[in-house]
């Protein structure tokens, strides 16, 4: 079954990504492929949307909130911050295999697994790509509870991130290195702008050479 994020669906204001410098249609904010719906109701985001090619899609991805669509991408959209697309989506959990079943189920196979830290610190990171958006499955390696996965943050790559920076002032922190060689970083203050998930800045991907 082909696959691919059409939506993440938030309880944000519209008005809050406005403030973060994201142009607005109606409650919604196109970033590449992907679209921000903002609900207004509160809390985060909770659930997603998805285009496929086969409507036997789960309505839930181990606490997901899924539904499928049939619209088509949006058009690309020029925001005032300098945002170009959605790198990649961070999925936290607290029983990675169950998680990492639930995404099978959805059509989506395990890339790369990588594990970070030591001892109580010691977390693992599985990777995904839905469309052309990676899934980050972030938790201990193992199990610690039977809560859901949850929707945390966003990775948004824009071309010029000394300029997005400057654009969003005291809103962000100062660009420096990011773990991916040759890419910077920067966070984006989003509780100070109402904005629910945890939002980062990155540079373009790096190709390799040689």
């Amino acid at each position: 079954m082909a696959i691919w994020l059409d939506a993440l669906v938030t309880g944000d204001e519209p008005t809050a990504w406005q403030a973060a410098g994201f142009a607005l249609d109606a409650d919604e904010v196109a970033i590449g492929t992907v679209r921000i719906v903002c609900t207004g109701d509160g809390g985060g985001i909770d659930r997603w949307r998805m285009r496929a090619d086969d409507e036997d899609v789960p309505a839930s991805v181990d606490g997901i909130g899924t539904s499928v669509t049939d619209r088509e991408p949006p058009d690309p959209v020029e925001h005032p911050n300098g945002v170009v697309r959605l790198d990649h989506v961070v999925l936290r959990s607290p029983d990675l295999d169950r998680t990492t079943e639930a995404l099978g189920a959805l059509g989506l196979d395990l890339r790369r697994t990588r594990d970070v830290g030591s001892g109580e610190r010691a977390m693992q990171q599985r990777f995904f790509r839905v469309g052309e958006v990676i899934l980050e499955l972030v938790g201990p390696p193992s199990p610690v509870g039977d809560g859901p996965c949850s929707i945390w943050g966003l990775a948004l790559v824009t071309d010029d991130i000394d300029a997005s920076a400057a654009h969003l002032g005291a809103a962000c922190s100062p660009p420096k290195p990011a773990v991916q060689p040759g890419r910077r970083i920067a966070t984006v203050r989003t509780r100070e702008l109402g904005i629910g998930p945890t939002i980062a800045l990155m540079t373009p991907h790096v190709r390799a050479t040689g």
